[in-house]
């Protein structure tokens, strides 16, 4: 059955477990290889009590569990729950990058046993359509499956989801606004944006970043901040783009927003050769990126709250609370303008290279909440994949490839 899609925002009275993920427990022998079919690989938090017939399942997109982005995040958060609640979890990885591979994986894991299935990523959405159906009794949890990623070409979709699938989108712009505030008042004037596709939550993201700039240089009175603005039109970087990188940065460009899975590491590759920096996308990716570009590469990151997310819908599964998410795809933003742990968008207060005088973390908390309370509002229009400003100038190039 398909049930209508209804956008809400989780309530911020909901509690949330933030339980570090990395340390909680050690990994089972060989965690780190992939669950592709045999079942000696599955990885178990070998807890579960008896008293719950709750098992959660993991499946990975393309990338794997140490991807330091959408697999590895939602894997540590659901592991870190499973063992805290004493529940069965594993995970599984499909042999390759298809919709039928990803299907495979859940047909596996409900074979095993599994009743409760996380996929993270916009990928999943053609393997929701062939498998919610087949399998009412399971609960699907997507992070990042938009109505969009759903209906794709099918003119039939009619904005529908499923009774038992609930789908957290979040509101790209949001974040995307914080970073490019965040780097002009900084004290960078030369900046960049790096799109993966021009889908919409990329857009999004872009868009965002490019009003919080242009807010921040007209805040401070400046009429010479530039962003130059491209789309890799793929999600991974390659030669190509590295080289169009290296231009902008040879050029003067002294900040990527980098935005879009891998497309990172080209926007890293030409800043490491004049010392430029990137900021990152969707997860906290300083550690990716300064390891792999040098120290201090990365300025802050746009991020998703995916392990928050995981957290909730886990324990309202848990709690017996399904039905209040189940059949629905929920647009996830800010919902507390002054407790950061709440919210499902937002910069990393560990990470960011704050500066006292220009950025600190109590403008990073003001902005927040102007923000939260509808203060400062962000355009979340994504109909045009050239972004607007007033006060900066925008140097819109396209696709590179």
């Amino acid at each position: 059955m398909k049930k209508k899609i209804t956008a809400l925002f989780l309530a911020a009275a909901m509690t949330i477990s933030l339980a570090a993920c990395g340390g909680s427990g050690s990994s089972n022998s060989g965690s780190d290889s992939a669950n592709t079919g045999d079942s000696t690989n599955t990885e178990s938090t070998d807890t579960a009590s008896g008293d719950s017939d709750m098992k959660v399942a993991m499946i990975t997109d393309y990338g794997d569990i140490t991807d330091q982005s959408f697999n590895q995040t939602t894997y540590e958060a659901c592991k870190a729950f499973s063992t805290d609640n004493g529940l069965d979890f594993t995970y599984y990885k499909p042999e390759g990058d298809s919709t039928a591979e990803r299907v495979a994986m859940i047909d596996k894991a409900i074979a095993d046993g599994y009743n409760v299935i996380v996929m993270p990523g916009f990928a999943f959405a053609e393997a929701i359509t062939e498998t919610a159906e087949t399998y009412p009794d399971v609960k699907f949890v997507a992070l990042d499956v938009s109505e969009y990623d759903l209906e794709g070409d099918n003119s039939d979709f009619n904005n529908e989801t499923y009774d038992n699938v609930f789908s957290a989108v979040y509101q790209e712009e949001i974040p995307g606004y914080m970073a490019g505030y965040a780097a002009v008042k900084l004290g960078y004037k030369k900046l960049g944006f790096l799109g993966g596709m021009a889908v919409p939550a990329v857009i999004r993201y872009g868009s965002g970043f490019v009003q919080g700039a242009d807010a921040a240089a007209k805040e401070l009175g400046l009429t010479d901040v530039e962003v130059k603005y491209a789309y890799g039109n793929q999600f991974f970087g390659d030669a190509d783009i590295t080289a169009a990188m290296d231009t902008w940065y040879q050029g003067g460009t002294e900040v990527v927003f980098a935005c879009g899975g891998g497309i990172f590491n080209s926007a890293g590759e030409a800043a490491e050769k004049v010392g430029g920096k990137v900021i990152g996308v969707d997860v906290d990716q300083a550690g990716t990126i300064d390891e792999k570009f040098g120290k201090g590469t990365c300025v802050t990151s746009a991020m998703k709250g995916l392990r928050a997310t995981v957290n909730t819908l886990l324990s309202a599964i848990k709690d017996g609370e399904w039905d209040s998410y189940a059949g629905q795809i929920q647009n996830l933003g800010l919902v507390s303008p002054d407790d950061d742990s709440l919210n499902y968008v937002g910069l990393p207060v560990t990470t960011t290279q704050w500066k006292d005088g220009a950025f600190s973390k109590d403008d990073y908390y003001a902005l927040m909440a102007d923000m939260a309370n509808g203060k400062v509002k962000v355009d979340n229009d994504s109909s045009s994949e050239e972004p607007k400003a007033s006060t900066v100038k925008v140097d819109f190039q396209g696709n590179i490839k």
